[in-house]
């Protein structure tokens, strides 16, 4: 055996020399001193014969042309730290934002979220082929040369993984079509709209007024409601506006002046203005009324792997009950989902214009019971109750609010009806001056609350209440007495839910309602078509969340959707009324209907093993089935919860804060000063160790990691002897002096 080990290890150091040149002297003389142990001659034997038998791994090198090497980040930590740096400097004008254009993650991240909208499913980082990221590359280098073109028809930098077409076979025909009628947005138009939509939006999220509730995060028309509720309680006169036609589009010159008074980076600007100004091609209608064909009969569609699937029947129905105020979004030329932010940008400027009104006109009175500070700013009154005022006396504050909801503006005014003209006036020149937008008293009407104002399909009112008002006088006496005050009502409006469910064919007529049936679901299960009620009933409790009459609006909704559903079950099962349909399916419809006998006496066996679908009734077919209203106050100085997160990241972040935090501790006792200054001279001497260890590692002192680990060790365990000396040391010291 020994034999032939030496007879291998002779033939080896014969043909040592190719071996040796893919190692270098140094590596070679240090991987033999360092397992080589004189004490131990096997052990080196050992070592140097994995040393002859060891095969050194060939690694490929990073091939520079890969896209992928130009990512060292991951997308979402890039726009992490711009949301924080821009909420840490709200005030700073952003100059270079061509260097977040040349970040390839940026370009990847939007890749996901458009893919995601386009194929209906997450696309992870792992799974783009490296086609697509040169792709990408080559769309991210197009955008930067200034080489790109929005609206493209036939030629791309990019396509969508969907499209399929081989554009450069095409007919002239079906060329000419593409050019000349309307198609969808290219995927690589949304690719550097997503991109665009990530550098700015963090820049203008830290800017914009609190005042204003649409296309924004983390702020719905539930925010606007509750703010109304906390905020407009005790306003007489109010004024409504409406300035949607900005939304249709304005003149470019305006846009770009409001984008350059953040914004000073001319490719961003430029890429801004081409996408407003470049025409969209759409398809002409001459007026020629086309006939009518026959409706054939057609199949049903079988969806591909890749392909979303439809909005539910009941979510489609939902959007049909948005409010006058949310059905319109804005849409610029090429700008597509940046259209909404450009809109706010612009408006911006009417918030911040209102918000310095706000303050002028706030004159404080000392016998109003509320609003009797000077600053106004403050959170007074009942902060519980927000929505009740007491009366006060002749002398009133004058104060005024003021919101905004895409282009339908709310002002609430305490005061005479004079200054709530004088206010009109000044903002009908403003808006002629600013947008060139003509206005006049009927687009702002001036009107009273006890006439109700309509707003997100709520009507605001207020009611002369009378309750008890118990408080504690001097001595700990317990004061009970009847007040007098106003309570500001949020209610659901009836007659605008009649208009939605007559829009969608859900009934006819207007003092008495009546249920229509619902033919879409005709062909659907009894179970299916429930199941897609009840999510529009859900959905509905909670648009109405913060309604003063939830329940009965609620209970409206399901009285209608119950009777369309009992006259669709009428016409389907031949059950001639719903009188017939409620006696056998029940007043929920939860009870399985037949054709013949309208009942089957072994569904509930079918039910029990599984062979049939359950049928859920229909929900909230009582009123005290319907959950109460949410009265929660809204805090003062609300914000959304990611706005949240970011500032206190900034504040804990602060080295002020980390003081602060320090001297309180030390202020209250928790740590003594004795106790502070030996940390610090613990966290001194560690550093001073680790500093030695590092000079010693790159000095070339140590070699391997055991070394490196060994003298770690020793010089904690040098560093923990040393301190229980110095402790030794002053016990000894204080018993002297003692």
């Amino acid at each position: 055996m020994h034999r032939r080990l030496s007879i291998f290890t002779h033939k080896l150091l014969k043909n040592s020399n190719s071996i040796l040149n893919t190692t270098t002297k140094h590596t070679t003389t240090f991987f033999l001193c360092s397992h080589f142990n004189p004490s131990n001659p096997r052990a080196g034997g050992f070592a140097f014969f994995r040393f002859l038998s060891y095969s050194p791994v060939s690694r490929r090198p990073p091939d520079p042309e890969d896209p992928s090497n130009l990512m060292k980040e991951d997308g979402v930590s890039v726009i992490s730290q711009m949301w924080i740096e821009n909420f840490r400097e709200p005030d700073r004008i952003a100059t270079n934002l061509s260097s977040y254009l040349r970040r390839l993650e940026l370009w990847v991240l939007a890749y996901q979220k458009v893919c995601a909208d386009e194929m209906g499913a997450y696309m992870p980082r792992s799974a783009i082929q490296r086609a697509a990221l040169e792709d990408l590359l080559a769309l991210r280098n197009a955008v930067l040369d200034s080489r790109f073109r929005w609206g493209a028809r036939l030629e791309f930098y990019i396509k969508s993984p969907k499209d399929k077409t081989d554009y450069q076979s095409l007919s002239k025909r079906k060329i000419k079509a593409i050019l000349t009628t309307t198609q969808p947005t290219p995927f690589q138009d949304r690719l550097v709209q997503e991109v665009l939509l990530m550098i700015l939006e963090p820049i203008y999220e830290s800017r914009f007024s609190q005042k204003s509730f649409a296309f924004r995060p983390g702020r719905t028309a539930h925010t606007a409601l509750r703010v109304i509720r906390r905020s407009f309680a005790g306003y007489l006169w109010y004024i409504k506006g409406d300035l949607s036609t900005i939304l249709d589009g304005t003149k470019v010159g305006l846009v770009i002046n409001a984008l350059i008074r953040d914004v000073r980076d001319k490719k961003v600007i430029d890429l801004l203005k081409a996408a407003m100004v470049t025409p969209v091609i759409t398809t002409k209608d001459d007026g020629v009324e086309k006939k009518k064909k026959k409706r054939k009969y057609q199949k049903k569609r079988v969806l591909a792997e890749d392909e979303p699937k439809p909005d539910p029947y009941w979510l489609e129905t939902f959007f049909g009950f948005a409010p006058e105020e949310a059905v319109k979004l804005p849409s610029w030329g090429h700008c597509g989902i940046l259209s909404s932010l450009l809109a706010n940008v612009c408006l911006d400027e009417l918030d911040r214009w209102m918000e310095g009104k706000i303050k002028d006109f706030y004159h404080p009175s000392k016998s109003d019971v509320i609003w009797n500070s000077p600053e106004g700013e403050a959170e007074q009154g009942n902060t519980s109750w927000p929505e009740f005022v007491p009366t006060s006396g002749p002398d009133k504050t004058r104060k005024m609010d003021y919101i905004r909801y895409g282009g339908h503006i709310l002002i609430g005014i305490r005061g005479p009806r004079a200054d709530a003209a004088t206010l009109r006036k000044q903002l009908i020149e403003f808006c002629d001056q600013k947008y060139m937008l003509k206005l006049d008293n009927e687009s702002l009407p001036i009107e009273h609350i006890t006439k109700g104002i309509m707003f997100l399909d709520h009507v605001l009112c207020r009611r002369v209440v009378y309750p008890t008002l118990r408080y504690t006088a001097a001595g700990g006496k317990i004061i009970s007495e009847k007040g007098v005050g106003t309570l500001l009502s949020v209610t659901a409006s009836l007659k605008q839910c009649i208009k939605q469910f007559r829009k969608l064919s859900f009934l006819k007529g207007d003092r008495d309602p009546d249920p229509q049936p619902c033919f879409r679901m005709f062909h659907a299960t009894q179970a299916h078509t429930n199941a897609q009620m009840n999510k529009f009933l859900s959905t509905m409790v909670e648009w109405y969340k913060y309604a003063d009459n939830r329940k009965k609006i609620v209970n409206f909704c399901s009285y209608i959707l119950r009777g369309s559903l009992a006259k669709l079950y009428a016409a389907k099962y031949k059950l001639r009324s719903r009188a017939k349909v409620y006696k056998i399916g029940s007043r929920n419809l939860s009870r399985p209907l037949k054709e013949k006998k309208g009942q089957s006496p072994e569904y509930h066996n079918l039910l029990r093993m599984g062979l049939v679908e359950s049928i859920d009734g229909l929900h909230y077919t009582r009123m005290s089935l319907v959950p109460e209203t949410d009265y929660s106050p809204l805090p003062n100085n609300w914000r959304p919860d990611h706005e949240k997160a970011l500032l206190e990241y900034i504040r804990l972040d602060d080295p002020k804060t980390i003081e602060e935090q320090r001297s309180c501790i030390m202020d209250q006792g928790l740590v003594s000063p004795q106790d502070y200054i030996s940390m610090l001279v613990w966290n001194y001497k560690r550093n001073a160790v680790m500093m030695d260890q590092l000079s010693l590692v790159n000095s070339g002192s140590i070699n391997t990691e055991r070394d490196q680990l060994l003298l770690l060790g020793s010089n904690q365990d040098k560093l923990e002897h040393r301190t229980k000396e110095e402790e030794e040391n002053g016990e000894r010291f204080s018993v002297s002096q003692m």
